[in-house]
Parts: structure tokens; sequence; C-alpha cells
């Protein structure tokens, strides 16, 4: 202000301009804290927001007119390829994407589209399971009454066959086995796994692959080793037995399937302070999709229905243990507390 005006004013005047600026200075004031107050709880807004959008449980994007995304999440931001798979045109459906089910979504909010996918993979899952389930236990039942009988006949058929012919009913008897296998263990895994613990000797298990591989039929050479230790454990022996066959079978199909002119099948026993490791190794072809090793119903095999390694890791997981598999060297192995 200039000096001379101030100088015009006299106490009266002076005492009121002094008195608007104090006023003018607090409400500056007043208004500056309003302002720092509306700034945090608008940041403590936008972060309530973004932690309410990271625990939903399903990936989200906010996309603008121009169909780019403003706004994503970090289940959304772990899968960069699912938005481009969505159909922006559809508000609710279904899509299956790389070996997953998502119900997915979308809404249009003033000039934004809101886009969620949430995984429904185990409820799809579990409801193919159960069809599948239901249809495999009546074929099973089905199955076996006239697979009995020709067991039965060919038993007889064996006994009177000539010696030179015998070896033609033995291989029908294999086949048989395998029709037996297949639907038993199709209905132990309807009906779910139930482990019977038993003290025995992990030696034993050496016999029933033996006796195993002899009831299989395959024509490939092939050499197996096996390396059992002298230990006792309390498990389902039978069960584990069927473990193992299946990982040899397994194993037996994928050196078929290779060009390996000798195969070689290793079954390998060690023990690491208070676990026990079972690995089986072969030489065959690699693992196709490690996705779906223990997806029932779903085989790369030539042979095989797609039930062996899924009730396999059904029997492990009833006895608290862990089936796994390694690539390098190709191994399945079996990890058991004792």
């Amino acid at each position: 202000m200039d000096e001379n005006i101030l100088k015009s004013l006299d106490s009266s005047e002076k005492e009121n301009l002094q008195q608007g600026l104090k006023a003018l200075i607090e409400q500056t004031y007043v208004i500056e804290n309003e302002y720092k107050q509306l700034n945090e709880n608008y940041t403590a807004l936008r972060q309530m927001v973004s932690d309410i959008i990271e625990v939903l449980p399903m990936a989200l994007w906010v996309l603008d007119t121009n169909k780019k995304i403003t706004l994503q999440n970090n289940l959304a931001n772990q899968q960069p390829k699912l938005l481009e798979k969505i159909d922006l045109e559809k508000t609710h459906y279904e899509l299956e994407f790389d070996h997953k089910f998502y119900l997915i979504k979308v809404t249009s909010h003033a000039d934004k589209l809101i886009v969620s996918a949430t995984d429904i993979s185990d409820e799809k899952r579990n409801e193919r399971l159960a069809s599948m389930g239901t249809v495999a236990a009546h074929l099973a039942h089905e199955i076996r009454n006239p697979i009995g009988s020709i067991s039965l006949l060919s038993s007889a058929l064996f006994e009177r066959s000539e010696l030179k012919n015998k070896h033609i009913v033995l291989e029908i008897q294999k086949a048989i086995s395998r029709v037996e296998r297949i639907v038993n263990s199709t209905l132990l895994f309807t009906k779910g796994v139930h482990v019977n613990l038993n003290e025995f000797n992990l030696k034993e298990l050496q016999d029933e692959c033996e006796q195993a591989i002899g009831a299989y039929n395959y024509l490939a050479n092939i050499d197996f080793t096996f390396e059992f230790l002298d230990l006792k454990i309390n498990a389902d022996k039978s069960l584990l037995a069927l473990v193992l066959q299946n990982l040899l079978y397994n194993a037996i199909d994928a050196i078929e399937e290779s060009e390996n002119d000798d195969g070689c099948i290793k079954v390998k026993c060690e023990q690491k302070e208070d676990k026990i490791f079972i690995k089986v190794y072969d030489n065959g072809v690699s693992i196709k999709d490690k996705k779906m090793v223990f997806e029932a119903f779903k085989t790369t095999k030539l042979k095989g229905n797609g039930l062996g390694l899924s009730l396999s890791k059904q029997i492990i997981d009833a006895h608290n243990g862990i089936l796994g598999f390694d690539e390098n060297p190709k191994c399945f192995f079996i990890e058991l507390k004792i």
C-alpha cells in the first residue's frame, strides 16, 4: 500500500484496515487447511479404493473410451494376455484360457468400461469330475461282470491249451488284467481313497514292482533297476504299490513313444532325515503338458485313460505326502514322512 495513503488515514481507519487484513490472513489459513484436509481425504480414498480392488478375488480392468487400461489390479496385471481374449461386446459369459475357466463380466459406467474375470476353474473341474465320475463308475460296474467271466474262461483255456498255444492265452490274460486295473482304478477314484496304515518293509515294494512289470504288455527293450531301502514304514502297502505301478507304466509308455533303442527305468529310494523319497526315472519322451499332469481324464499318451497320475496323487495326498516330478533328469517322485 502506498505510504502517503497510510499517512492520510486516521487511527480508526488504520485499525479497521489492520483488522481486515488480519481476517483475510486468517481466512487464507482456513482455506489452506481445508484444502490440505481435502487432499488428504482424497489420497486416503484413493488408497482405500486401491486396497479394495487388490483384495477382490478377480482380475479387474478399467478401460477408457479408446479401450486403453486406466486402472487394473495385481491379478489383472499377472494375466496381460487374458484381456486380449475377452469379448468386450458380451456382458456376461464363460471363457476358457490357458487351461483355466473364467467368468467374464463387462459393465459400462459413464465413459468407462469395467471388466472383471473370476477364476472358476475349481468349480468347473468339480462339476466335470462329478459328471464323468458318475458315468465312469456306472461303466466300471457294467464291465466288471463280463471281464470276470472272461478271466475265468481264459484260466480254463490255459489249462486245456497245448504248450505251443499257451503264450497266446497268456497275452489274453495280460489284456484282461489291464482292463481289470482300469476298472478298479476307476472305482477307487470315484469312491475316494481311504488309507489302511500298516507296518511293512520298503523292500516288499520291489516285489510288487516286478509283478506289475510282468503283467504289462510292452515291446520296447527296457533295462529295469531297483534300489529300495531295507526300512520299515507305516503306510498302505497296496495303495503305494498301485502308485508305483502307475508310475512304472507311464515310464514304459514314455519309452515306447520315444525313439530310444534301449530304454532305462530306475526306481530309487532315499532317506533324508524324517522323510523318504521314492523316485522313478526313465529316458522316454519328456512331459508334454506340465499343467495337466495330475488332471483326471486328460492324457497325451497313446495308451491310458488319464486316471493313473490323478489317482496316484489322491493316494499320496491321503498319506500326507507329495507326488511331483522333475524334468532334468526326468523323474516322478514320492515324498513321505516316516
